[in-house]
């Protein structure tokens, strides 16, 4: 592995454990000579991260949408920042320069990638981890719910273990090392 994409929020959240969350998962990438992936912000557990990573020494690959750059205001001191045009091509490309993916709390975009990102691995898109830093059980409900999508038959067990979930970001990375992603069929003709 050589960096982690991770999604998080662009505002701090109502508790300071999720900025430091942000932080000792930054800490963590560089310690174990990963670099980050994020949504290229300077604000909330964006830049939290991202400022985490440089103060260690590490390697900020960061992309942003165009229309994004004064909402989320772009933080200029990362290794790189890529502008793109759309939150599609932004996922794209965040997907495309990482080896696993984290999911750290966050609003209604970071559950968009996550649950992009899972659906993919799903579908053999990629093959890369995907986890959660269960911060706090921040994603209590979220978990239950996927089980229940399981009991209901709307997900396969084994899909919904392809989730991965840690609190502890030293273990959730220990994981990814270990991951081996499911069998799948083909999803497409000719794959």
């Amino acid at each position: 592995m050589k960096r982690i994409c991770v999604y998080c929020g662009s505002s701090a959240g109502a508790r300071p454990e999720y900025v430091a969350a942000a932080e000792d998962l930054g800490r963590e990438l560089v310690a174990r000579g990963l670099g980050l992936v994020y949504g290229g912000a300077n604000c909330g557990c964006m830049g939290a991260i991202a400022d985490a990573v440089l103060a260690a020494g590490g390697e900020v690959v960061g992309v942003i949408p165009h229309g994004l750059i004064e909402l989320e205001v772009a933080h200029t001191g990362l290794t790189e920042l890529h502008q793109v045009d759309t939150l599609h091509e932004r996922k794209a490309e965040m997907l495309a320069r990482c080896d696993g993916l984290i999911t750290l709390p966050g609003g209604h975009g970071s559950h968009d990638e996550l649950f992009e990102a899972l659906t993919w691995l799903q579908l053999g898109i990629h093959d890369k981890p995907v986890g959660v830093l269960n911060v706090l059980g921040y994603y209590d409900g979220l978990l239950e719910h996927l089980d229940r999508t399981v009991e209901e038959g709307f997900m396969r067990p084994v899909h919904r273990s392809m989730l991965l979930v840690e609190s502890d970001p030293g273990r959730l990375l220990e994981r990814f090392s270990e991951f081996t992603p499911p069998d799948r069929p083909p999803w497409r003709s000719g794959a």
